[in-house]
């Protein structure tokens, strides 16, 4: 139900809780650990800890991609408000930290409306809602949603203005390639003619700085892993040593990713849930993929998903883009 009351919810205009279904801790750790590459789901790192760490992570000297993307929208700023027009409606599926979407809202020009979206309710409400403090004049809603999947945004009370879907931070790489494209499917959906979807998209480059990048020298990416270790012996009785695990980051040039793995420094016995699990020495499991992508190769994926290149932005090194993409017309 939409709660329709303007001071109701923190000062929202709408709160729309779309019951998405909650991923099953247990049954997604078991599958992944029964497989022969042993693998944990990595939406499952964002738990209250996580986040945090998460957080300091975007903060470390060699992940370039948060401090490049918040340069590259301020330098872009005329451009988005442009595009964009008067009066545009900003939808934020997976809204996150509010950082890079107050810039958005900041360049645009009179912006009726902003409509953030997360799985968690709370977490979106929370950041909605402050949000709707610092922005007095803009109608914000929130809705509680998983954006892998399909929504009617038709049941929403939109105003009427340009659509600008902001998908930020390269989370985009973090599917399989199959997976981006349904991704992207389902974000084009959001889309009618002239609107626009902006995605933040990470550019391949040289091995040595990917690798940094998702191994920091100080070890805070590290202990993003460690941390979902912890988490499972927390929650499922986990009898995991997370000194007997080993972080590391592999670029893949022929995959175009980052694969991140956890890799037993000895053989290991551990159980999950009452199950028993083997792990060897020097075996992983694999946490985490962020692919990389050329200009040519993310907008060839948007076109096979109906969406067609408008507007391309990169920082002046090239290590980071950010593409304006409308639906693809009738031929």
């Amino acid at each position: 139900m939409t709660d329709a009351t303007q001071n109701a919810d923190g000062g929202l205009a709408f709160f729309e809780d779309l019951h998405p279904p909650e991923g099953d801790f247990k049954a997604d750790v078991l599958a992944g650990l029964s497989k022969p590459q042993k693998t944990l789901d990595a939406k499952y790192f964002y738990d209250a800890a996580g986040s945090e760490i998460f957080d300091a992570i975007t903060e470390a000297p060699e992940y370039y991609l948060t401090r490049t993307e918040l340069a590259l929208l301020d330098e872009i700023a005329p451009k988005l408000r442009a595009r964009a027009g008067v009066g545009a409606v900003v939808l934020e599926p997976g809204a996150g930290s509010s950082v890079k979407v107050r810039k958005l809202i900041d360049a645009l020009e009179a912006p009726a409306a902003y409509v953030g979206m997360d799985i968690s309710g709370e977490h979106v409400k929370s950041a909605c809602a402050a949000i709707a403090a610092d922005y007095p004049g803009l109608t914000v809603g929130a809705v509680c949603h998983d954006f892998t999947q399909e929504i009617d945004l038709s049941a929403l009370p939109l105003p009427s203005g340009k659509r600008v879907v902001f998908f930020p931070g390269s989370t985009i790489g973090n599917f399989e390639l199959s997976g981006a494209q349904a991704l992207l499917e389902v974000l084009r959906d959001y889309l009618r003619p002239g609107d626009g979807l902006l995605i933040g998209v990470d550019l391949r480059k040289d091995g040595a700085t990917l690798e940094a990048a998702y191994d920091d020298a100080g070890g805070v990416t590290a202990e993003f892993n460690y941390n979902l270790v912890r988490r499972i012996n927390t929650e499922l009785g986990g009898t995991i040593d997370p000194e007997a695990l080993l972080y590391r980051a592999h670029w893949n040039p022929y995959r175009s990713r980052v694969e991140m793995y956890l890799q037993a420094k000895r053989d290991m016995d551990f159980t999950v849930a009452d199950q028993d699990f083997v792990l060897r020495e020097h075996e992983t499991i694999h946490t985490e993929n962020s692919h990389k992508f050329t200009i040519s190769t993310f907008q060839d994926l948007a076109l096979r998903a109906g969406l067609k290149a408008v507007d391309v932005w990169t920082d002046a090194t090239e290590a980071f883009s950010i593409h304006w993409l409308e639906v693809l017309g009738e031929p």
